[in-house]
This record gives structure tokens, C-alpha cells and sequence, in this order.
């Protein structure tokens, strides 16, 4: 049994952690709502220049396209992706031979490859195929990730074969029982892995910057990097961007939270 005061020392260690932690979000938070001279002297007080700067960047900024393009891109690519890892995963490990664990050792060795080192020729390809500008080729270059792979193989190990062999016997298909048995009972991993793909293609900045050429095609990262490229910055037009362009992961990690932890330690119900 813990004794009062370590269990104090310990509370007390994990209340300032948590205090580093939330800092960003907050100064954040002030920041949108303060004017620039404010937020370069640090104020940590709410201001009344939230309406103002909101207006500053709708009117200098597309942000309604920028907000719009990038739950596109990122609503696509997460379907897909979902969608195609898992299958990949599925079939990796259901339909086990030797063969497939050497394709399976391949493909995660494309781990180790920076996406900088394929960028200009992913980008080459592209171009030859008419792809600038397009939510194809925002999504072609990472619709399959090997870890996404390797994390539904791994989900696939704990699914039992037994139901598969009955659901053989009751007539099912393949693709029946993957859609209508495998889906269902993954969904721990299928939240988690829905949270890491939207993540990760809502933030993305390098590819976008590379392969959306015209400004009605530009995201959210690449509005808030553009506030930053000018002579003056407005910080507190650009706190209000980041804010904006924080919001929908976080919004999505909070309520896939519980969800996310138990995809992630392979849990199934």
C-alpha cells in the first residue's frame, strides 16, 4: 500500500507534467485571442481581439477552401487507407505462407526509407499522369503505409480461425467474412488506426507543398505556413490559424481516445 505522502509526491509530479503539456494549447488559446504586439510580450490573458483577427484571416486568407480541401484529402485518404492496410493485413496473416512473410519483411523495410528520398520521383510520376492539383495524387503516395499493414496483421493474429472455418461452412466468402466478422470485431483497431491516418494526412505539409501547385488547391498547414511568409507576421492572426487547424485532431482524439488505447495494445471484443 501506498503511503499518503508518495501518493501526494506522485499526484503533485503528474500535475506538472500535465501543466508542460497543455502550456502550447493554452498560450494558443490567448494568443488567437490577442493582438500581435500581445503575443510577442507573452501575454497569457484572454483578449478581445478574437472577432478581429478571425475576420483579418478570412479576409486575407481562403480559409474556407483550405478547411475544406484538407477534410477532403484527409477523409479520402483515411477510407482508403483504412480500407486497403487492412485487407493487406488480413490477408497477411489469415492466409499464411513463408512466401508472404518475405514480401511481409520487404515491405517493412520500406519503413527505413525517408519520403524525401522518393518525393522527386513520386512527384515525376505524378506530373507524366496528370495528377497535380488532385485528391489522387495527395492520396496515391501514402494510401498504404507498411506499419498500418503490420498493425492489422497484427490485430488479425488475436481474430479466431474457428469462426472463420464456420463461417466457410455456413457459405460465407472471403470477402464476406472479412466485411461482415473481421470488420466488426476489429473496430478498437480500426478507431485506432483512423486517429494515426487523419492525423498524420491532416498535418501533412511536404507532399501537398510539393504536388498542389495552384492556391485554390492549398491545406490548412500549408494556410498557416504561408501567414509566415511575409514581411509581417500577425501572431495573433497566425495563433488563430493553428488554433483552427488544431482543432478537428483534436476533436477526433478526444472522443477515439479509449478506443485508440485499446486498438493500439491489440485488444479485441
Amino acid at each position: 500500500m501506498i503511503s499518503k505522502p508518495k501518493k501526494i509526491a506522485q499526484y503533485a509530479i503528474l500535475i506538472i507534467f500535465s501543466l508542460f503539456s497543455i502550456f502550447p494549447l493554452f498560450y494558443m488559446v490567448m494568443g488567437a485571442t490577442n493582438k500581435s504586439v500581445d503575443v510577442i510580450r507573452g501575454k497569457l490573458l484572454p483578449g478581445t481581439y478574437l472577432v478581429e483577427n478571425f475576420k483579418k484571416l478570412v479576409s486575407e486568407t481562403d480559409l474556407a477552401s483550405a478547411m475544406l480541401n484538407s477534410f477532403k484529402y484527409a477523409i479520402l485518404l483515411t477510407f482508403l487507407s483504412l480500407l486497403i492496410c487492412s485487407l493487406a493485413g488480413y490477408g497477411f496473416e489469415i492466409y499464411h505462407t513463408k512466401g508472404k512473410d518475405m514480401l511481409m519483411s520487404v515491405i517493412l523495410l520500406a519503413m527505413m526509407v525517408p519520403f524525401v528520398a522518393t518525393m522527386i520521383p513520386l512527384f515525376e510520376l505524378c506530373s507524366k499522369m496528370g495528377l497535380l492539383n488532385s485528391a489522387l495524387g495527395f492520396v496515391l503516395p501514402t494510401i498504404s503505409t507498411p506499419f498500418l499493414i503490420m498493425m492489422f496483421r497484427q490485430s488479425a493474429r488475436s481474430f479466431p480461425h474457428d469462426i472463420i472455418e464456420a463461417a466457410r461452412i455456413d457459405g460465407l466468402s472471403e470477402i464476406q467474412i472479412f466485411f461482415r466478422m473481421f470488420i466488426p470485431t476489429m473496430r478498437s483497431t480500426y478507431a485506432a488506426a483512423m486517429t494515426i491516418t487523419f492525423m498524420n494526412a491532416w498535418n501533412n505539409y511536404l507532399w501537398p507543398k510539393v504536388i498542389m501547385t495552384n492556391a485554390d488547391s492549398q491545406t490548412m498547414p500549408m494556410l498557416v505556413a504561408n501567414l509566415t511568409s511575409g514581411y509581417v507576421t500577425d501572431y495573433g492572426e497566425l495563433m488563430l490559424a493553428v488554433l483552427l487547424c488544431s482543432l478537428p485532431t483534436i476533436i477526433i482524439f478526444f472522443f477515439l481516445q479509449k478506443s485508440f488505447a485499446e486498438g493500439i495494445t491489440g485488444a479485441v471484443k
